[in-house]
């Protein structure tokens, strides 16, 4: 087993549930708007498809941030045929919501406390600089991380090496001595990989009828190393 002494995080769906908490803040600023509520689901379907695939155009650089924002509340009200709500405005109020939700994957406090006391910790982010670090903030999440890196900020975002190599070279950490945890394959697991940094693939899922959780595997590929894990608690095992 190597020894590690850096781990970087992801944040969105690997510490904080961004899911849950996007659903609630989406659906606050609904009612917010005086919306009726029986359309939400559907709406809120409708922009979770529409949000993925303009973050993808984003991350590619083919839309602005003020694009991306507008779009993906424009084209969502439209498709679900609801009018006379301002797209802009919509979402600033959503990105003002969104950070007061603090709910967490299963475990994340726990595993950062026990984290903390052995390793150095940061974050490796995709995401608005403004949102993110509320994020952290409201979450009481900030104290474990020693630095904390935004795509907006370093204008490279996962799974550009770009934004790694910056990571990497900010902390003095070698590559042999750091690892990535996180939950999206291509943007996490592949962008680490193409930068050296071996990888902690989480895909959380239920228990199995025996309330067990599958094992932990491992996959060696080239250079790097990957690590399959189901739930947070796992980590540990790891390290």
């Amino acid at each position: 087993m190597k020894k590690y002494r850096h781990l970087f995080f992801d944040l969105d769906n690997t510490l904080w549930d961004f899911d849950l908490n996007s659903y609630h803040a989406l659906q606050e600023n609904f009612m917010r708007y005086r919306l009726d509520l029986q359309n939400f689901d559907r709406f809120y379907d409708t922009y979770v498809s529409h949000n993925e695939r303009l973050w993808e155009f984003y991350r590619q650089k083919k839309i602005t941030k003020e694009e991306l924002s507008r779009s993906r509340f424009e084209l969502s009200f439209s498709d679900t045929g609801m009018t006379g709500v301002d797209p802009t405005a919509f979402n600033r109020d959503y990105l003002e919501l969104m950070p007061q939700q603090t709910r967490l994957c299963d475990g994340a406090r726990v595993v950062l406390e026990k984290l903390s006391e052995k390793y150095e910790l940061h974050i490796i982010t995709n995401g608005f600089a403004e949102v993110q670090y509320k994020k952290l903030g409201n979450s009481d999440l900030s104290r474990f991380f020693s630095r904390v890196f935004v795509s907006e900020e370093i204008k490279s975002p996962k799974p550009s090496p770009e934004i790694f190599r910056h990571a990497l070279k900010s902390c003095n950490a070698r590559k042999n001595e750091s690892l990535m945890i996180g939950d999206d394959w291509e943007v996490d697991i592949l962008g680490a990989a193409g930068s050296g940094i071996d990888q902690v693939f989480y895909q959380p899922v239920r228990e199995t009828i025996t309330g067990e959780k599958p094992a932990i595997s491992r996959k060696v590929t080239g250079k790097t190393t990957t690590y399959f894990i189901t739930d947070l608690h796992q980590l540990v095992s790891i390290l």
